[in-house]
């Protein structure tokens, strides 16, 4: 068995990812292939990996190259965690610059004009990834971590509607951090369906698994009560700065709150008014992701969201990422593994969150559109589980952001600018049109080195 880790060079997606793939047993034997644009982090990660499988007698070997198709021969799996340029630099061209030109959007990485800028950039080079794997080892199981996951997924599907192309995304394992207290169970006693886009889903069902009660009227009754008085991230980034740590566990940061009256009012004051408690009150479902993400699919949303809160995440996601010492360990952190194991192994297994074409797995969506849905593992590959009844009115504000996937996508696969206007202005995020050409034309020339082919 070969698997292949596009991005490998990143210490973060490297190590744990490796971490991840040598703590299983169903992949033991497998060769790694890493790779990377950048030789001399790659080999950094290939030496430590290398050391790390000697010294802990592991059964499995590591190269790494800068050759797509040297990477790609033989390759079963295929793990792509790609960024494009410097990271940060360009989120806040992409977050600020629209809002220069009047363009409210909460966040700039996934939705609203800062991710279909993402999404440009993005999404090219992985086709160039997917091109290689239709030709090289075409029956691969592809895996994919980048961002923006809808907008990536729709657009590879539509260009290789063959092709056994998978996103993946941890967001929704925040329900673990927060359900057991909230219903006052173990998280294996929950049985969950959640279903919607990518970082724009909601929790559909929940149950005990010990008494098979329904668990939702317990959320609804309890939630709101939970998070106004739970740690937000405004509170996270105060604890950061004032301590000069990053918080290992959420009692570290009520602890600070309980010795810090400023912090406590700044939590009382926004925790008031997120876009989370809007969602969950007027349209009855929980979701699973912060007021952040869902803020970029939403018009309304720079009304209600924590905007403070997202400012703060965004520093503290910078502080932590430059502080971290990223490291190989026996722990399994991503659910890509267990879904090879699934593949492998035919177990049958249900994964909670996978994002693929949809198959009528939601009917009210277009069949073109990507979402993000539990599914069955087979050897045979990944069954969606269909959601016949989905919430109208939750589902009405996905239908409001699939025509900018559909021209995102049509964007990327012809360098029309005119497509890259008519997905703006379709957004519901942008109410304004007067500057939008002019906009485009900044990001452009900005953004020349990754857009170069829009014409």
């Amino acid at each position: 068995m070969k698997i292949a880790l596009f991005g490998a060079g990143s210490a973060q997606f490297g190590y744990g990812t490796l971490g991840d793939i040598f703590q299983s047993k169903i992949l033991e034997g497998a060769e790694i292939s890493l790779m990377d644009i950048n030789p001399k982090s790659l080999e950094k990660v290939r030496l430590t990996a290398a050391d790390f499988i000697y010294k802990n007698n592991l059964s499995f070997s590591v190269s790494a190259t800068t050759s797509s198709d040297e990477a790609l021969k033989g390759a079963d799996f295929v793990i792509i965690s790609i960024e494009i340029g410097n990271r940060f630099e360009l989120w806040d061209m992409d977050w600020k610059v629209p809002m220069e030109f009047g363009i409210n959007q909460v966040y700039g990485e996934n939705g609203g004009p800062g991710g279909l800028f993402h999404a440009l950039r993005i999404i090219p080079p992985i086709l160039d990834i997917c091109s290689k794997v239709n030709t090289i080892c075409p029956n691969a199981t592809v895996f994919c971590y980048s961002n923006p996951m809808t907008a990536i997924v729709t657009t590879v599907s539509r260009k290789y509607p063959d092709m056994k192309f998978i996103g993946m995304c941890h967001e929704i394992a925040s329900l673990e951090r927060y359900l057991p207290t909230i219903l006052n169970t173990d998280y294996s006693n929950l049985a969950l369906k959640a279903a919607g886009l990518n970082h724009f889903s909601i929790l559909l069902e929940a149950s005990y698994k010990d008494t098979k009660k329904d668990a939702y009227p317990d959320i609804r009754d309890k939630a709101p009560d939970f998070f106004k008085n739970e740690p937000g991230y405004s509170d996270i980034w105060n604890f950061t700065r004032q301590t000069g740590k990053i918080p290992e566990t959420e009692g570290s940061v009520k602890r600070f709150i309980s010795e810090s009256k400023e912090s406590v009012d700044i939590r009382r004051e926004w925790q008031d008014r997120t876009l989370f408690k809007e969602i969950l009150s007027r349209f009855n479902y929980l979701p699973i992701t912060s007021d952040s993400h869902l803020g970029e699919y939403i018009g309304w949303a720079g009304e209600s969201a924590d905007l403070k809160g997202i400012l703060d995440f965004y520093s503290f996601y910078r502080y932590s990422l430059s502080r971290k010492d990223a490291k190989i360990e026996l722990q399994l952190k991503e659910r890509v593994v267990p879904i090879m194991e699934g593949i492998v192994s035919d177990s049958v297994y249900e994964e909670y969150a996978v994002n693929i074409l949809n198959k009528g797995y939601i009917p009210d969506l277009p069949s073109w559109i990507a979402v993000e849905i539990p599914a069955l593992i087979k050897s045979s590959g990944i069954e969606g589980i269909t959601f016949p009844d989905y919430p109208k009115g939750f589902g009405a504000l996905l239908r409001n952001y699939t025509g900018v996937y559909d021209l995102t996508a049509e964007a990327v696969l012809t360098g029309k600018r005119e497509y890259v206007i008519q997905a703006l202005l379709v957004n519901p995020v942008i109410s304004n049109i007067r500057r939008i050409e002019e906009m485009v034309d900044v990001m452009l020339e900005q953004q020349n080195k990754w857009l170069n082919y829009i014409k």
